[in-house]
Parts: structure tokens; C-alpha cells; sequence
């Protein structure tokens, strides 16, 4: 049997909050979207270093003005927060909470892959949630410094009106910044396992892994610190995460990394157990590359090239919409082979700009091409390519009020206001558009250009400065946009998107 090589980072993009689990032969994981939509996305391997987008748990979290981008009310930086993911007696389990409702969910469904979810709606706030079931039992442990434990009924539906519902220890104080959150849920080889991340302010002053365990599920907890390292990059700890088995009894962890402007990056290391501990890493350092015993898998590419050819009008996974879409303003059948974008409200900013169709960057450097025809463009559009982040850059189409058309590269001005940098006039019909990224030793540089006949590239405007800020608290994404800042109506119609991943 061939054996697969893990190469660290498993993914070089944004796949925060890692909750892996094993079903058989299968690994899956659940990860934060916050306001990407749709939501909580669901990934799967066989081999533990190739992993594939395969369903979300819903299109839409709630329908409101916040989550449609309406009324320059936003959820940048909330919605879905560090999902657990579980399974038991054949369903499959995610929870959340979301800061902006202030409620905590429950999802669960039979076929993860295809299915549909059951949803309930908790009212309460559970900070990071590690979902555990327990011989028929089900209990939510959760909290940032102070644990608390809260026990649900045996469908996973509701509070448990007599059930366990109380703090059950508080983490360490003395010289910690970030006291313990991030709580996975494990019971083990006559344990309870808790795992978290903190952050000290002595020693290496970084992120790491900590895990209390007990045998009564009460407690007392002991606590030991089972993993510190960064891999050799900026005292960056690799933290947060779960722990799961092969079949063949091999224990392996998936934390990820804080990894600046392109995001929060996952790796999966090994696991050995000293004296009942779930110890990470390899003599406590984590690998660039190690072998396991499972067969290698064909790569799946997480962001992709779209030549938008779908007579069902169906998107593939890999792309999301920031916030909710108006799915009567988008097409892939209006005009086959294009994604075409309608404006149907007024905003003055890309960030406030519904419909604008995302994926992720890729480290350590990639680029997205696209071509717009704008021939259909009301006076005020504007539409083209954006580095969406809190800083956010764009190149595009803007038109004015009196119909002239200009190619520009915006930045972020302040509070989600365009700043132009450059503009250039435009009389074509059709127009080529680029972003390079480049996120090499963290350089964190986004390059913009435009070109008439898509061979010959003129840069515009400057180069981005992209920095990752907790305000949108997700690494920069690709997206294409159409807004109007005077009259709706009016449509762009994208021929293409063409993604490269520099590999090395």
C-alpha cells in the first residue's frame, strides 16, 4: 500500500477553526464562514493531506438586514464562529454560535455529503462549543477563561430543562493574555479530554495547546500544556483544533496558524499518547513533512478556474457569496457561459456591494484573471475585481453619471469608503482584469492591472498593503462585484475566472 506524504501546511489558505472527525475510512472537518455564504463548510479525505469541499451545512444562517447586506447593516467578522462537528448513531452534528443573533444552533442531518439539515435554535451565547455525547447524554462545554458546561437533550434540540447547566472550572490567570477558549470535547480511555488554545505572556509569548482532562466528567480537571510550536514562522503558535484516529489506531491532531493577511492555515500532525496524554507534534515540534499509512488521493483544488458553463444554474462549492445573495440578481442561463451580476440596490462601497460572488487566496502566491463585458452597465456602476478584506482593493469599471467610463483601482479610504488611486479612461465594450497576490514571508502585497486584449497588462493604481484585521476576522478572498451607486438595473457579465497558484 502506497503511503501518503503530509506536507505542512495541508492547505494554504483560510480554513479556520478546525473540527476534524473520522466515519469509518472517511475524514471530515467543519470550518468557520462567518459571513460567507453559504455556510459552515464541510471537507473531506481520505488520506488526510487532500481534502475536498463536499456540502455546507445551510445556504443561509437568518434573513435579515445584517446577513443581506442591507441598509449598510453588515455581519463582517460574526455569524457562524468555530463549529463543532460530531457523529453519533449514525447522524452527523454541527454546532455554533453566532454574535451577531446572540443564539446558539444546532444542525444534524444523516447524509453530511448530500443531505438535508434539521435545524434548532438555542437562545444564548456558548463561546467556542465542543459538542460531546456520552452515552446517551449530550453536553455543550464552552467559554472563554471561565468552562462551562450545559447539558442538551437527548435529540440535541434544547437545553435540558434538569440537565447540567453551570461553570465547571476557571482556566489559568497568572501571566496568560488569551485565557483557554476553542474547547474540543473527547471522552477517552476512561477520560474527559478538553482541548483549547491560550496565550501566554511569558515563555515563548505565543499561541499554544492546552488540554484538561479528568475521570469524572464533573471534575477536578488537570491541566498540561501539550503542544508550542510555530513551525519557525513569526512565533506564530499552530493551536486550536481536534484530535482523531485511523482505523489502523494512529492518532493525529488538526490545528491551524495564524498566518497574516491570507489567514488562518491548517496543518495536521501527529499524536502520541504519554501517560493518557494526547502529546502533539513530533518530540513536541511540528513536522514540515511526515509519511502515515494511508493510500494517497488525487489533489483537489480548493479555489478553481470558472468558465461559468452551468445550464442548471448551479455554482460550484468552491465559490461563496459575501452575506446572503439576491438570487434574482444573478445568473449562469441569462446569457449561457457568463456569470452575469444585476444591480438591484445603492451603495457607495464594494464592502456594502451585495452579490459579490468570492472564493479564498492561496499562499504563497496566486492571481484571478477575469473578463467583463460592460456594455449593459447603468450610469453610477461600478463592477470588476476585488481583494476583499476590511482593506480591501479593487480593480474594475466605474461609470459616471454622464456615461463616461473609466478603468480604476480603489482602495479602502476609511470606513469602507473607495479611495481612488487611479483612474484611466475606458471606450471599450470588454475589458480584461487582474489581481496578483503575493503572501511570501508575508509580504502581504496585492498588485492590480487591466488590459484591452488580455495579453498586454498595464498595472494601475499601487500595490495593496493587505492586512488581516479582526473587524471581517477572515484572510483576503478573490471576489467579482457589480454595484450602483446612482440607478439599478443594470448588469455585468463576467466571460470568465481564471485562477493560478504559484506552487513554490
Amino acid at each position: 500500500m502506497s503511503k501518503t506524504v503530509i506536507t505542512n501546511p495541508i492547505m494554504w489558505a483560510d480554513v479556520p477553526d478546525v473540527d476534524p472527525i473520522r466515519v469509518g475510512t472517511t475524514y471530515y472537518m467543519v470550518s468557520t464562514s462567518m459571513h460567507s455564504m453559504p455556510g459552515c463548510p464541510i471537507m473531506k479525505s481520505t488520506d488526510l493531506m487532500h481534502w475536498e469541499i463536499v456540502s455546507y451545512v445551510y445556504d443561509r444562517l437568518e434573513d435579515n438586514d445584517a446577513h443581506n447586506l442591507q441598509g449598510e447593516k453588515h455581519i463582517y467578522g460574526k455569524g457562524s464562529w468555530a463549529a463543532s462537528l460530531r457523529y453519533y448513531e449514525g447522524r452527523f452534528y454541527v454546532c455554533f454560535s453566532s454574535n451577531d443573533t446572540g443564539n446558539f444552533y444546532v444542525y444534524k442531518t444523516d447524509d453530511i455529503e448530500k443531505g438535508s439539515w434539521e435545524r434548532s435554535v438555542i437562545p444564548g451565547l456558548r463561546h467556542d462549543p465542543g459538542l460531546l455525547f456520552d452515552e446517551g447524554r449530550v453536553f455543550v462545554f464552552s467559554g472563554c477563561g471561565d468552562i462551562y458546561i450545559t447539558e442538551l437533550t437527548a435529540d440535541a434540540t434544547a437545553v435540558k430543562p434538569d440537565g447540567i447547566n453551570r461553570l465547571l472550572f476557571e482556566t489559568e490567570r497568572d501571566g496568560i493574555g488569551l485565557r483557554c477558549e476553542g474547547c474540543h470535547a473527547y471522552k477517552l480511555n476512561g477520560y474527559y479530554y478538553l482541548m483549547f488554545i491560550e496565550w501566554p505572556r511569558t515563555g515563548h509569548g505565543r499561541r499554544r495547546e492546552i488540554c484538561y482532562r479528568s475521570k469524572e466528567l464533573l471534575g477536578p480537571y488537570e491541566r498540561k500544556i501539550i503542544f508550542d510550536d510555530d513551525m519557525g514562522y513569526q512565533n506564530k503558535g499552530i493551536a486550536q483544533g481536534g484530535i482523531f484516529d485511523t482505523p489502523a489506531g494512529e492518532w493525529y491532531a488538526m490545528l491551524f496558524q495564524d498566518h497574516d493577511a491570507v489567514g488562518r492555515i491548517p496543518y495536521v500532525l501527529p499524536v502520541s499518547w504519554e501517560d493518557d496524554w494526547p502529546m502533539i507534534g513530533i518530540e513536541g515540534k511540528a513536522p514540515e513533512q511526515f509519511e502515515i499509512d494511508l493510500p494517497s488521493t488525487e489533489a483537489k483544488a480548493l479555489v478553481i478556474s470558472d468558465e461559468f458553463d452551468y445550464p442548471d444554474n448551479r455554482l460550484l462549492l468552491n465559490w461563496q457569496w459575501n452575506h446572503n445573495p439576491d438570487d434574482r440578481l444573478w445568473s449562469l442561463t441569462d446569457r449561457p457561459g457568463y456569470l452575469r451580476l444585476t444591480t438591484g440596490g445603492l451603495t457607495n462601497s464594494v464592502v456594502h456591494a451585495r452579490n459579490t460572488l468570492t472564493q479564498r487566496t492561496e499562499g504563497p502566491a496566486c492571481s484571478a484573471t477575469t473578463k467583463l463585458d460592460i456594455s449593459h452597465l447603468n450610469p453610477g456602476d461600478r463592477a470588476g475585481l476585488v481583494a476583499l478584506q476590511s482593506g480591501f482593493g479593487t480593480v474594475g469599471i466605474q461609470v459616471t453619471e454622464d456615461g463616461k467610463r473609466f478603468v480604476a483601482m480603489t482602495m479602502n479610504g476609511g470606513d469602507g469608503v473607495e479611495e481612488k488611486v487611479e483612474i484611466v479612461p475606458f471606450n471599450g465594450v470588454e475589458l480584461f482584469l487582474q489581481i496578483e497576490f503575493d503572501f511570501r514571508n508575508s509580504i502581504d502585497l496585492a498588485q492590480f492591472s487591466y488590459s484591452i486584449d488580455g495579453e498586454q497588462w498595464i498595472a494601475i493604481g499601487q500595490p495593496l498593503e493587505m492586512k488581516y484585521t479582526l473587524d471581517h476576522f477572515m484572510g483576503y478572498r478573490i471576489g467579482l462585484y457589480n454595484y450602483s451607486t446612482k440607478y439599478i438595473g443594470g448588469h455585468a457579465d463576467f466571460d470568465y475566472f481564471r485562477y493560478t497558484k504559484m506552487t513554490e
